[in-house]
């Protein structure tokens, strides 16, 4: 895909990690793609933004989410030329997912210093023992996709010791 159409479907994918945060979940937001051969743009087959905390599932992670939605759309467990935009560099269960699902490519935006397994930690995009890579496109809206995490972060850290403070004084 072209550079504008990885933003636009970034933007998307920030989107629903603005809305992961209104609901008090890690905001991660994630879009797939699905673009035959020969297609000059893709079609939007799944969506997906964290749901941890609502679901009470350690796998609700926004791409599982929005592989999941997008395999139930095209019928398929395989996500031949499937792109999965995500706001924040995948772990290593969600990228496991990713060469399992035999996605074409993933478009990430913010790197994760801590569980990222695209090329941060580990790159499981490119192990040649696996039966199937795919291509990486790293920092697209990384500052956006960062900063979306980071406001949240800082929320959470006020929420806490403004709680804490309250707790000292009853």
């Amino acid at each position: 895909m072209s550079l504008p159409l990885d933003l636009r479907y970034m933007e998307e994918a920030l989107r629903l990690a603005e809305q992961a945060a209104e609901q008090g979940e890690v905001p991660v937001g994630a879009v797939v793609v699905h673009q035959p051969p020969g297609a000059v743009e893709g079609t939007v087959v799944g969506r997906g933004h964290n749901q941890r905390e609502a679901l009470q599932d350690f796998s609700a992670h926004a791409e599982l989410l929005a592989m999941r939605r997008a395999a139930a759309a095209l019928g398929s467990w395989r996500l031949q030329h499937c792109t999965v935009y995500v706001t924040l560099e995948p772990c290593p269960m969600c990228a496991g997912a990713m060469v399992l699902g035999r996605v074409h490519r993933c478009v990430f935006g913010a790197s994760d210093p801590k569980g990222g397994y695209l090329g941060t930690l580990d790159d499981l995009s490119s192990v040649a023992a696996l039966n199937h890579g795919f291509e990486v496109t790293r920092g697209v809206h990384a500052e956006a996709c960062g900063e979306v995490l980071s406001s949240f972060f800082r929320r959470v850290r006020a929420d806490h010791k403004a709680a804490r403070a309250r707790e000292e004084r009853s």
